[in-house]
């Protein structure tokens, strides 16, 4: 439970019983109204977009799961569509057996393709290196979900939380890619108690958290710290102006390096949520014509 209200000044634990009722009930409402406003989202996206639905890439993870949920509450079984996308040799057969469990419940179409031959394929003409090979199979899971929502007129629903947003942990043109992303509002530690809400099964809310991008891949290890103190401290970031890390980790009773560290990804890995640059001309560059004189 611990989870739900690390983005709150208040934990449970320290309100007599009758409060901590009422505490608990409160940030409920809050999550259901969310839920609906995610779901709002969805329909007027597709609808707007001329859509047929959408596409969801699901892993088996968290976010995946909920994204998947929330869009069939949207829109309905038969206008979601699931492609799981596993690495025989690198994603836990564990995480491909809760993915198949989740699309089952819902009811929803599916397909099923391992990429270990494809990324074996493009690894015959490229040199070895750990990080570009992972990232590479995320930009192939982004191939076949761009493919499949071409080929039936729909939405890529892309899976991304709003913790891994800020952080840009995400795989630029891979994962990141996507036309809506419903959950992108979340915090991860919110994703977990919508999934939990929405009875989401317990093994993938309690899951660690990994992009599986290679074998024994881990969020906590990766980024240094668990999600529950980075959202602690983006909830105060997306509130202040400029971050004062000092005051920041004084208040939530941080380490400094811990605050630094998260402050320092959010700002440093800014181009990743960013559209690319461009070189833009001004009236003078172009000697008074254009190409439209």
């Amino acid at each position: 439970m611990a989870a739900l209200f690390v983005l709150f000044p208040v934990s449970p634990m320290f309100l007599s019983t009758r409060s901590a009722i009422r505490y608990v009930s409160e940030l409920t409402i809050s999550l259901a109204k969310k839920k609906e406003k995610i779901v709002s989202f969805v329909r007027e996206q597709v609808s707007q977009a001329g859509a047929r639905g959408v596409v969801v890439g699901v892993s088996g993870g968290v976010d995946s799961a909920l994204t998947l949920a929330l869009c069939v509450e949207a829109l309905g079984a038969a206008r979601v569509a699931a492609h799981l996308m596993p690495d025989s040799r690198v994603t836990p057969e564990e995480d491909t057996a809760d993915a198949l469990e989740l699309v089952n419940r819902l009811k929803v179409s599916h397909t099923l393709t391992d990429i270990a031959g494809i990324h074996s394929a493009f690894m015959r003409s490229l040199p070895e290196d750990k990080l570009a090979e992972g990232n590479l199979r995320a930009r192939i899971r982004m191939c076949f979900l761009y493919y499949a929502a071409n080929h039936t007129g729909s939405l890529v629903a892309g899976t991304g939380d709003k913790s891994e947003l800020e952080m840009s942990y995400f795989t630029k043109y891979g994962d990141g890619a996507a036309d809506i992303l419903p959950i992108g509002g979340l915090f991860k530690t919110e994703v977990r108690a919508m999934a939990r809400m929405m009875g989401i099964s317990p093994k993938i809310v309690g899951k660690p958290s990994s992009p599986r991008l290679w074998a024994g891949q881990t969020a906590k290890e990766e980024l240094g710290v668990d999600y529950e103190t980075i959202d602690r401290v983006l909830g105060i970031l997306q509130d202040s102006g400029k971050p004062d890390c000092s005051a920041i980790a004084k208040r939530l009773d941080l380490d400094l390096l811990t605050v630094e560290s998260i402050v320092n990804r959010v700002v440093g890995h800014r181009h990743k949520r960013e559209m690319p640059r461009v070189c833009a001309f001004s009236d003078s560059d172009n000697s008074g014509k254009t190409y439209f004189s």
